[in-house]
């Protein structure tokens, strides 16, 4: 809780006013059995009803006190903590989105969606618990220790002598079941993930009839969660029955040699109905500290993973740039890029190229050739591991990461559509006027958008599950479009589209968007054939690069693909 401590801070004074009055509270419960030992000792034998009505009336005003004391201090301890875990969960938020794409496939999704969720809650239920009994049990039991103490020392004696049995119980089980905590929360993110991959790919699983093995997938990774849980709860259960059985020996003791001391004359009969009040309040003090250190241990594990992912390093920091960019520097340069995701194997190897204002870029290449990941290197996700990409003569370590990012509209290969309207989509909670987001899906070649009940305010469900492949990616398309980028980016997104609509959208762009540097990747060579500059690559090496014609004649494999396609003769070239 250490890292977390400066989310507390601000709330200390507000934190200390309820302590204070929680110490109000309790200290007015202390003295309900002391009033009601005078009472039973002092004024009943000496038939004093005033002062039985006065003790009476004693006890009732400390319970009443107790009562509003508790709910008061019960209500700030549930604002404070709500603030506190607000802020830690606005910081963990913000601190998960300016996480590099490497740092993310380190942290993994399915982790940072339960450390934004379970881990909070944890915390969050540790700190409010921490406020309503951290403070009221230990007062509880130091009190009625003291108290008993005071009436009887050496009956006493006999209860306090059980507490250290039950301290190293404690001990013991937090000892234990902090790292049980921390590979609760662990197993606990690869149930969110098989939930999510389940969730997302659900119909494709229909679609293969896999669902029994993804039942049986989750029913292993379930298994593994609820044995990890019921390892901590069968330590952590050991707490409450064993410092039960404790005290209730000590008050058995207490009991026996109270009525001895009675019947000798040591103490009197109020005594031991105090002594059995006080005990009550000890054994709820003593229960309540034992259920503050299981929530300690919960909250412990998740505040460290929590710490851990705020505490992540900066990874993509701007740097200073060395010299101002050369004049005429081409729009977009690749200058001998190589590249790993990690660091066993090069993805890319080697890359140069580069393209002037307005140009377009083609890559083609198999799965996992290295196609997308140089729209990675492009747009920053993660930096290269030797070599420059340069916008304007700018290396873009240089370039602050909101300036580069308005350079681009970019269209990914399973990019997501919001739930919400068509227009929300388009303008996705940016300042675009609708005669921008109109013309947008125009040229996107969005006219189903027109056929629509209500046009740009027709619904659009989850994922966009009720628009076609089609419909969604010139959504897409017109979304990119509709902030009028100096950077063009389509990774394979018009695999959807018809022949013609794909040729109505690349004239759409050749004509309205002249100026707009245009990179796309694309599996169909008739995407590409207009290109500037077509990249051929095949495991991360680029085996051709030039226009369709060059490539037609000098390289074999992206001959055979356009062969394979278009068909042989000059309609292919």
């Amino acid at each position: 809780m250490k890292q977390l401590n400066r989310y507390i801070r601000p709330y200390y004074g507000y934190i200390a006013l309820a302590v204070f009055i929680k110490l109000v509270g309790a200290v007015l419960e202390l003295f309900i059995p002391y009033l009601m030992e005078q009472m039973l000792d002092v004024q009943v034998p000496a038939g004093d009803l005033t002062g039985i009505y006065l003790f009476g009336a004693g006890m009732i005003l400390c319970a009443a006190g107790c009562l509003a004391a508790n709910i008061w201090a019960n209500r700030m301890s549930a604002v404070s903590s709500g603030k506190i875990t607000l802020a830690i969960r606005h910081d963990l938020f913000e601190k998960l989105q300016s996480l590099s794409a490497r740092q993310m496939d380190t942290l993994t999704i399915s982790s940072a969606e339960s450390r934004l969720t379970s881990d909070t809650y944890n915390i969050n239920q540790l700190l409010a618990r921490v406020q309503r009994l951290g403070i009221r049990a230990p007062i509880l039991l130091l009190g009625g220790v003291t108290m008993m103490l005071g009436m009887d020392a050496p009956l006493a004696l006999v209860l306090i002598a059980m507490l250290p049995i039950i301290a190293v119980v404690v001990y013991f089980v937090t000892k234990t079941s902090v790292p049980l905590y921390t590979k609760q929360q662990g197993v606990l993110d690869k149930v969110v993930r098989t939930v999510q991959e389940n969730i997302t790919g659900i119909r494709v699983i229909k679609a293969l009839s896999k669902t029994d093995y993804e039942k049986d997938r989750f029913r292993r990774v379930n298994q593994e969660l609820t044995a990890v849980d019921e390892k901590a709860g069968v330590i952590t259960s050991i707490t409450n029955p064993t410092s039960t059985l404790v005290l209730n020996l000590g008050l058995t003791l207490v009991v026996v040699a109270g009525a001895f001391r009675v019947n000798g004359g040591g103490c009197q009969s109020g005594v031991i109905v105090a002594f059995l009040q006080y005990f009550t309040m000890i054994l709820n003090a003593m229960l309540g500290i034992t259920r503050i250190f299981v929530m300690y241990s919960k909250g412990e594990a998740s505040a460290k993973r929590v710490a851990n992912a705020l505490a992540m390093p900066a990874d993509l920091t701007v740097l200073a740039e060395k010299a101002p960019p050369a004049e005429n520097a081409p729009h977009i340069a690749f200058q001998n890029v190589t590249f790993s995701y990690t660091g066993r194997g090069n993805n890319l190897e080697n890359l140069s190229f580069s393209l002037q204002h307005g140009q377009c870029l083609g890559i083609l290449g198999p799965t996992g050739s290295g196609k997308s990941t140089i729209l990675n290197l492009l747009l920053r996700l993660y930096d290269p591991d030797s070599g420059v990409v340069a916008i304007d003569g700018r290396d873009i370590r240089t370039i602050p990461r909101e300036e580069l990012q308005k350079k681009f509209g970019v269209v990914f290969q399973n990019d997501f559509v919001a739930q919400g309207t068509i227009g929300e989509n388009l303008r996705f909670f940016r300042e675009l006027d609708d005669a921008a987001i109109a013309r947008a899906a125009g040229n996107a070649q969005a006219d189903f958008i027109t056929e629509k009940p209500g046009g740009m305010d027709a619904p659009v469900t989850v994922r966009g599950n009720n628009l076609s492949g089609g419909q969604k990616q010139r959504l897409l398309i017109g979304r990119a479009l509709a902030g009028d980028p100096e950077i063009l980016v389509l990774d394979d997104a018009s695999s959807a589209l018809d022949y013609r609509t794909d040729a109505n959208l690349r004239h759409a762009l050749a004509r309205n968007y002249a100026r707009t540097t245009t990179v796309i990747v694309a599996q169909r060579v008739s995407s590409l054939r207009h290109a500037d500059l077509i990249l051929v690559l095949d495991d991360g090496r680029v085996i051709g690069m030039g226009s369709h014609g060059q490539l037609m004649e000098d390289c074999p494999e992206y001959r055979a693909i356009a062969n394979a396609q278009m068909g042989e003769g000059k309609e292919a070239v």
